[in-house]
Parts: C-alpha cells; structure tokens; sequence
C-alpha cells in the first residue's frame, strides 16, 4: 500500500487518451469567449463531506443525513433534509474545521472530529441533544480517531495515543454513559477495524515500503496479535473491512500480480479466497449494515470505477437520474432502503444524492457549484502520457483552456501531487479549474513512485528522490512546451506538501527548466523533516525511512536532494505559502528557504497563515492563496 508522507492534493471520467509526441497542428473553428471567474468566486462553491465510512449517516427517524459542508466559510456539521431543503448546522466552529463523523443509533445526538486548527491533534467530541458539545477524549497531546459502532449499536470505537504519543490503543465506549476503557494495548500496528460482533481486531504492520502484514486479535480471548499474513519476499498486505456477519476479513494484497486484488480470509479456519480483482488497484471494499450490498471501486486510470452489488441476485444496482461522473461516499440506511453518496466531475464539485433502492430512483440534495459560474465555460480532463527517462511512460491529467490553439498559445504549469506516492485524479478542483479559466494549461503529472499504476511504478523512486521522478517532472514541461497550444516560454511548475517540494527542487537541480515556481507547504530539509516525523506517525516510520532513508544513515543523501542547501542555484521567481500549524512541514522550513532564494537576488513572495496547518481549511485562506497564485504566475510565467 502507499505511503502517505504528506498531503495528497488529489483532484475522477471521460475518454483516456495516450500522448507520447505533440498532436499535429490543425485548423480549429473559432470558440465562443469564455467568461472568467474570480477565485472568490471558484471558493464560494460548497464543499460537502459524508461522515466516517463506519460511521451512521442517517438519523435514526430518518429525515436526515449527517453531512460536513464549509458553507459557513469554515468545515462543521450539519443535518441535511432527505426530502429536500435547507440544512440545519450542528456544530459552531468559526476556527477549527469540525467534521460530522457519526450519528448515535436511537436518538439526535453525534459524533463530532475535529483538531486545533490544523495541528492534526483530532479530538472526538459529543454533541448532546441540547446541542451542548464535549470533549470525550481530552489532553494537550492527545490524537484521537472515531472507528465504529459495534453491530448491536452500544459500543463505539475510538482509537487514541493518550497512553503513549507513538501509538494508538483501542477504547470502547459506552454509546449511553460515554464510560470508556481500553480494549487493546497497541504493541505497535496499525489499528484498522474491528468486527462487528466486537471480537475481533484487524491491524495492519508496514516492515518496508513494499512489505507490510496483517494480525488478526481474538479480543474475547486475550487479544494477543496473530500474524495471518506469512510470507516471503516483498509483499504488501492491507485491511478493507470485516464481513458483516463477522465471519471474515477482508485483505488488500498484491500478492498475485501488480494490483491491490481485495481476498476474503476465513477467521475460524483461515481459508483465503478471491473478492475483488481487477486491472486496477482495488481502492476499498464496503458492505450495508446486513451485508445485502456490497461496494467495491477500482482505481481506473485516475478514475474511480464503482461497482454497487446485490449480493442476494449477484447483479449490479442500477440507479436512473444520474449526472455523469464518480460516485463515491456511499452509505446505508439502517435498514438498507437507502443509500446516500456523492457524485463528483471534473466540472462539478461533490454533490450529494440519496437513491431509494428499491426502485432504482435518485434525488439530488445539494448544488454545490457556485449559480454564478457556469458549467460550459469549465472543462474536461483528458489522461495522457508521456515519454519519461529511460522510456518509462508517465500519466498525467490534462487540463486545456478552451480558447487554447495554436493561433492563441497561453502559459502552462505542470501540477505535481504531494506524497511521496500519492496521485493526481480526475474530479474537481476548484484550484486548477480558476487557472485554467484564465488561460493555463495545467498538467497534473503523475511522476514515477505514485501509487495507481501498479507496485513496480510505485517502487521506482524508492531512496531516489528528488532524482528519476523529477526529472519526469521536467519531461512533463518539456512536454508542454512542444504542444502547439503552449506558449513554450512561459511554463511553470507548483505543488503541494512534496509536490511543494519537487517544485523548489526543480528550481534549484534545474534551474532554468521552469519560468517559476509555486511551493505551497513543500519539505526544502529533509534531514530535519524526517527527523521530526510527529510521534504519532511510529507504527509508519520504519516504512517511511525504507522509501526514503533512514536520517540515521542517509543524512548524506537527504541533505544532497534538500532544496534548502542549494538554494543558491535558484534563479527563477517563487511562491511559497505556508500554514503556521503545519506539523508535518514546520514554518522554519519555509522561513530559510525564502531567506535564500532572497539572497540570490531572486524574486520571492511568501504568504503565511497563522490559522492554517498542512492543507488550508478556511474559505478565506483558500481564496487569498488562490489570488496568490494567479497573481504571482501572471507576473513572472504570462508575458
């Protein structure tokens, strides 16, 4: 499975297409204008979440669905009509993004997550009845996680490191009283779910980037971990899921080929046999509470491929009324004669639809697109690829303005994801969409070592980067600028978290492939970033220093691909935007960076949020960084 460093700006269908050499020049018809958009305008767009995939999302009269919404310009809570209408918001946060993670089973009461303002410190609160909201997992340095209701709904499950920073242990607790004890003292694993009868654990152990295992706890009987997962060689194992009838666990494995295949293993005699396959990596598998339904999805090409079983027919659900797009955030009602989800484009934001599944009928809940902007002048993505070093072909979402032709060539930036191993996908990103509505190109390269397109591409950066994959960074440019549509001399790049950090990177190894660089919360030191993993992060470091070095050993390494200490080979103008609370890239390291590039002479601007950490989550801090980016790139990349 991945390794998730940082952040990972994902952006899910239309036709794929394979690009290895600029198309020809043709004569193309004149388009009608197209009306650009403010990035206020592109941020006044709603964003909508559903609650934990554990979690129950419809309330027990069922009238409503938990959802999270940023409507009030900052992330909380609110309870959505199924009939239709205005939501009804649960929580108050004017700071801190609050998420709504589950309702109870019998009454209004909820679940809230929420952390202290991007310190990535989550906290698992009640909201009463009366609407007063409490703590249930208090502590300056405590990280807690919602898990799940136990299949009768009088226990729920909240992982947290309060007994010590590098682990999380497993508490149940009392879903009437709120008393908790610890059911499970974590030696070191990956707490990933438990059965819904309550006696089983699944925890996942990474040994390498490429090696994890799989133990299984009998909780009614000691817990001690079991390893079921024996092997040899390098093969990852992961968790989906319990069966609902608590008779098995569902594995993720890439034994059997270059894909993530989803196996079902039998808890009471360990026979193992094949769920899920595909030519693609199996994202997750899922059931409804009884197991009538089961949801699969493929990672298709940067596309999300779903499939909604009736496992009492074998045949696919089929569901009219839908809009083109991905389908994703799917849950159940208690009694499975509803099912709510999401559908998200490249031109339309997630939007939330409930199907009654019986008939097959859908109802849309919510419009997320701001009514100012109009769908038409937004655009579709195209997959392409394009020839890397060594001939490795390299994916990449394509973004082309629509008045973009070879008798109006505009500005264009490759988009690098963060990670390491992360992936740029199809859907919608109100970031990429505001620049290429005022005329950028922008390419979303999928540089070898990002997960999707088998375990041998992920594993081609290992203790190499900032080296082959970069340089696929710089081919996407190069790639750019031989696109007749392209203006060859006016070609940037950007990223965020180590997409921050392959842009300083290619701005200080190759200083003159790119006119200038947008850095939004990149690593520049990695000898001071990987030695200051938060503790939380234990049962995944030994994992993430076999992918990237161990600082003990590789200091010599980090320091030698560490943007920060050949800074003064940069030469073409940067952005960097930071958040205060980033715990994962501290303000020092962008702090030194601007502090050198500076004393080159070079052009810098630096936005700083004192109220953000790795991601920004405020309405207000998105639209001032997405001005900032559109400003700085109009200023040093379109003449």
């Amino acid at each position: 499975m991945a390794t998730a460093l940082i952040l990972v700006l994902a952006a899910p269908l239309a036709p794929s297409v394979a690009w290895a050499e600029p198309a020809a020049a043709t004569s193309e018809a004149p388009r009608p204008p197209v009306k650009t958009y403010s990035a206020a305008q592109f941020f006044e767009t709603t964003s909508y979440g559903m609650p934990h995939p554990s979690g129950l999302a419809f309330s027990p009269d069922g009238r409503s669905l938990l959802v999270s919404s940023d409507a009030s310009g900052v992330f909380n809570a609110y309870a959505l009509p199924l009939d239709g209408g205005a939501a009804t918001q649960l929580s108050a946060s004017t700071g801190p993004a609050t998420a709504g993670a589950t309702y109870f089973p019998n009454d209004g009461r909820i679940l809230l997550t929420a952390d202290g303002g991007g310190d990535e410190l989550t906290h698992v609160f009640v909201r009463e009845l009366d609407g007063a909201v409490r703590d249930l997992t208090p502590g300056d340095k405590v990280k807690a996680e919602f898990l799940g209701f136990s299949g009768d709904r009088k226990t729920f499950w909240v992982t947290s490191n309060a007994r010590d920073p590098e682990v999380f242990d497993l508490y149940a607790y009392d879903a009437a009283t709120y008393e908790s004890r610890m059911i499970f003292e974590n030696p070191g694993m990956f707490i990933s779910a438990v059965s819904p009868d309550g006696r089983w654990l699944a925890m996942a152990k990474p040994i390498t980037s490429a090696n994890s295992d799989v133990y299984l706890a009998d909780l009614a009987n000691g817990g001690q971990p079991v390893l079921i997962t024996e092997h040899t060689g390098d093969i990852a194992y992961d968790v989906y899921d319990f069966t609902p009838d608590s008779k098995a666990v569902i594995l993720a494995t890439n034994e059997h080929g270059e894909w993530n295949q989803a196996w079902t293993h039998d808890l009471t005699t360990g026979a193992r046999g094949p769920l899920v396959q595909g030519d693609w990596d199996v994202s997750y598998v899922m059931y409804s509470p009884s197991g009538r339904y089961r949801v699969s999805a493929l990672n298709a090409d940067a596309s999300t491929r779903l499939t909604i079983l009736d496992t009492t027919t074998n045949q696919p659900v089929r569901l009219t009324g839908l809009p083109d797009g991905d389908i994703g955030g799917v849950r159940f009602s208690e009694d499975e004669g509803r099912m709510a989800f999401t559908v998200a484009s490249d031109t339309s934001p997630s939007d939330i639809f409930v199907a009654d599944l019986a008939a097959g009928t859908t109802k849309r809940l919510t419009t997320a697109l701001n009514p100012a902007i109009a769908e038409s002048d937004l655009v579709e993505a195209t997959i392409v690829r394009y020839p890397g070093e060594g001939g490795v072909m390299i994916p990449g979402v394509l973004y082309k303005p629509r008045n973009a032709s070879a008798a109006n060539p505009g500005p264009a930036v490759v988009f690098v994801h963060g990670g390491p191993g992360g992936q740029s996908r199809r859907g919608y990103s109100a970031m990429i969409q505001h620049l290429v509505n005022h005329g950028y190109t922008v390419l979303a390269a999928n540089n070898r070592g990002s997960s999707g397109y088998g375990k041998t591409f992920f594993h081609m950066d290992d203790k190499a980067h900032g080296e082959a994959d970069l340089r696929d960074i710089v081919a996407g440019g190069e790639w750019l600028r031989r696109q007749d549509w392209v203006a060859d001399d006016q070609v940037a790049v950007m990223g965020g978290s180590y997409g921050g950090y392959m842009t300083a990177a290619a701005l200080a190894f190759h200083p003159e492939a790119f006119e200038a660089g947008v850095n939004i919360f990149g690593v520049t030191n990695w000898v001071r970033t990987l030695e200051s993993i938060p503790p939380w992060w234990g049962a995944q470091r030994d994992a993430l220093f076999d992918e990237m070095g161990d600082p003990a050993t590789d200091a010599e390494r980090h320091r030698r691909i560490s943007p920060l200490f050949h800074a003064s080979n940069i030469q073409r103008p940067m952005l960097v935007v930071q958040g205060a609370n980033d715990p994962r890239v501290l303000q020092v390291e962008s702090d030194e960076l601007v502090a050198a590039v500076r004393a080159n002479n070079v052009p810098v601007e630096y936005v700083l949020f004192p109220d953000e950490g790795h991601g920004f989550q405020r309405r207000d801090n998105r639209i001032t960084a997405q001005e900032a980016y559109l400003a700085f790139l109009d200023k040093y990349v379109r003449d």
